[in-house]
């Protein structure tokens, strides 16, 4: 049989082989310590299972959903939006609710990509935004992410030549992997560049309430004129600890939205709607677990800063996010340093060129293990980069 060119040309997901080498290594009994995934290891409330668990008791949510969602979760979705972000959203027109924010970034290439036009790209970035390019017949133009730019694309440096035939840009802050934060300022930018051009954009915000030190992100649809130009996605994954759950929105430009609504119509038959309701206890529940997960992860924050700086890696502190980007050292390319940690100390880490040539020089560790694995892995890190320096 003989595949079509997008399945033979698809790069294996990032994760997938991560997690296959540390089965490989669990397999032989060895104590592998994994800091790669972004995947929050602390349960999701209380209040929220139990709301799952008596919804999926109810018939009448055993049936086929509703692309579009409940009404009930579009508007509490919208009441959240108004009650963080001062933002008011029409419910009807501006917010669709996904199957995890990541299903919808997928399709909405398929809303603005015809074979051979271009979206922009961050590079170092979230796969997903160039792999729906590529499904979409697309080509993506990367933008680098550079640390003396705060880890911002420079919009400047984007030939005219390939920003008239952009369709879309994707931006994603607090983001991931570097763990930079982008302020209105950045946005009114971002949306001054893509009337210019006529381009959509696409902000992916699904760290907002992942944040420390007081800071508090802003969202893209803050910026003046943002929703004449774009949408942004959003998340109950990382807020609520809900990755596996499978449930997040976009929101914003009303023909956005409806594109992106009218492709999913066709491709996917809704969100189970105990998941749904569950999702709307979330936002209308108790919200102190979310000030409580992030001094937990504040903590782990500032260990693993602390013994990377100790190391000699220079490393500052995040504002948000589940990650710490941190520079490797010399002498090094960021998978043999990574394939040094995982085969002479059994900690597996997130090499940062898997997020785009960029990222090279780089790795990404991640926040989401339990304490005393974290402080395992940094005490094993800090005794090898001693016994290194002696042998050096």
């Amino acid at each position: 049989m003989k595949f079509a060119k997008r399945v033979e040309q698809l790069p294996p997901y990032l994760f997938v082989e991560i997690s296959r080498k540390i089965a490989e290594k669990r397999a032989k009994g060895e104590d592998v310590i994994t800091l790669a995934i972004g995947d929050p290891d602390i349960p999701t409330p209380q209040h929220i299972i139990d709301r799952l668990c008596d919804a999926a008791r109810d018939p009448a949510n055993h049936r086929y959903p509703e692309t579009d969602g409940l009404p009930e979760l579009r508007r509490a979705i919208a009441d959240w939006y108004q009650a963080r972000f001062n933002l008011s959203l029409d419910p009807e027109r501006e917010v669709l609710p996904l199957i995890g924010s990541k299903e919808g970034i997928g399709h909405m290439a398929l809303c603005f990509i015809d074979p051979g036009d271009t979206a922009l790209v961050p590079d170092p970035g979230y796969p997903v935004y160039s792999i729906g390019t590529m499904f979409a017949g697309g080509i993506s133009y990367f933008l680098p992410l550079r640390e003396d730019n705060g880890f911002l694309p420079d919009l400047d440096a984007v030939p005219p030549s390939v920003a008239h035939c952009a369709r879309l840009l994707w931006i994603n802050y607090p983001n991931n992997p570097t763990a930079a934060v982008a302020d209105l300022d950045f946005f009114e930018r971002v949306v001054a560049f893509a009337k210019r051009y006529d381009i959509a954009v696409c902000h992916d915000g699904p760290y907002s309430e992942v944040a420390f030190d007081g800071y508090r992100p802003v969202s893209f649809l803050q910026a003046k004129g943002a929703r004449d130009v774009g949408m942004e996605f959003h998340s109950f994954s990382k807020t609520y600890n809900m990755t596996g759950w499978r449930i997040g929105m976009a929101v914003g430009n009303e023909q956005m939205v409806n594109a992106l609504m009218r492709v999913k119509s066709n491709l996917d038959s809704g969100i189970f709607q105990a998941v749904q309701q569950a999702a709307i206890a979330a936002f209308k529940g108790p919200q102190d677990c979310i000030e409580e997960h992030n001094a937990i992860y504040q903590r782990r924050r500032d260990l693993v800063v602390k013994t990377l700086n100790s190391i000699g890696m220079k490393v500052n502190p995040p504002k948000a996010s589940l990650y710490v980007w941190a520079k490797i050292p010399t002498g090094y390319t960021s998978i043999e340093f990574c394939t040094q940690l995982l085969e002479e100390l059994l900690v597996v880490v997130t090499p940062g060129n898997g997020y785009g040539p960029s990222g090279e020089g780089y790795i990404r560790i991640s926040l989401t293990t339990p304490d005393d694995r974290i402080e395992e892995a940094m005490a094993r890190m800090s005794r090898w980069r001693a016994a290194v320096g002696k042998r050096q």
